[in-house]
């Protein structure tokens, strides 16, 4: 991975991606004017913050790679598994509920928002196709990571073997612990096979979100997976962490557009 600053903003890019010839960038929270506890460049709308400040923010990480505001489809995430092709909403039109994001286009700018929620980018260099997604454990566990390839493959003729995947900063397995519930919903998903995924810490169970969602990308066919690495628990300078921070935080933003 490789960290860049320009224009005040502070983001980085995935090497495998950049030589690709995709377009990229998990922004950081720095240079947005946000304040605390949404400091400084909150790309949610929908944790507390002052909309113009949000605004403002989109405004500023947008312009600094010339994207505008109108190529974003918007979408509510709700840790699921579905995922929608890019598409113009109408005019009143209130935004879909989906956790992933597909395009052959260069019209669009897929963005999505994050806070310990693992970004997973995925590029076919082949069929010029993009996609996104969001997986929190819920996502990861109803295989949002698998219906992105599923839907490049579908919709664009993608072969598994073709796409990068880049695995962004989110929560790692050193600061994850989880219960029962999610405990349950992996065994019933995954059976014997999550286990490879946990991990005893003193009296709790750490779940590890990089190697399931690395996992479940090999087991749909993608062969080149790069993984960030970085645990947004642990780096609060950089990434917003709903968990580190109690839940009063903002959200990062991860853009991924092809040029003609």
């Amino acid at each position: 991975m490789t960290f860049h600053e320009r224009g005040g903003l502070r983001y980085f890019t995935f090497p495998a991606l950049e030589a690709a010839g995709v377009r990229h960038a998990v922004l950081t929270r720095r240079g947005g004017v946000s304040r605390a506890p949404y400091e400084s460049l909150n790309m949610g709308a929908s944790v507390g913050d002052d909309p113009l400040a949000v605004a403002e923010n989109r405004r500023r990480a947008l312009a600094l790679f010339h994207r505008k505001i109108e190529t974003v489809p918007e979408m509510n995430q709700v840790h699921s598994a579905r995922i929608l092709a890019a598409a113009r909403r109408r005019e009143g039109e209130p935004p879909p509920q989906a956790d992933g994001v597909v395009t052959d286009s260069a019209l669009y700018t897929l963005c999505m928002r994050f806070a310990d929620c693992v970004p997973i980018l995925l590029y076919d260099p082949v069929r010029r196709a993009a996609g996104m997604a969001h997986a929190g454990w819920k996502g990861t566990i109803a295989g949002v990571a698998a219906s992105a390839v599923e839907a490049m493959r579908a919709r664009f003729g993608s072969r598994p073997e073709d796409i990068l995947a880049g695995i962004g900063p989110s929560i790692g397995p050193d600061h994850y612990a989880v219960g029962d519930e999610v405990l349950d919903a992996l065994q019933a998903s995954f059976g014997d096979a999550a286990g490879f995924w946990l991990s005893r810490c003193g009296d709790a169970t750490h779940l590890n979100l990089w190697a399931a969602n690395r996992d479940i990308l090999s087991r749909s066919g993608v062969e080149k997976i790069e993984l960030a690495g970085i645990c947004t628990a642990c780096h609060t300078e950089d990434w917003f962490s709903h968990r580190a921070e109690h839940g009063r935080t903002g959200r990062f933003a991860a853009l991924m557009w092809m040029e003609e």
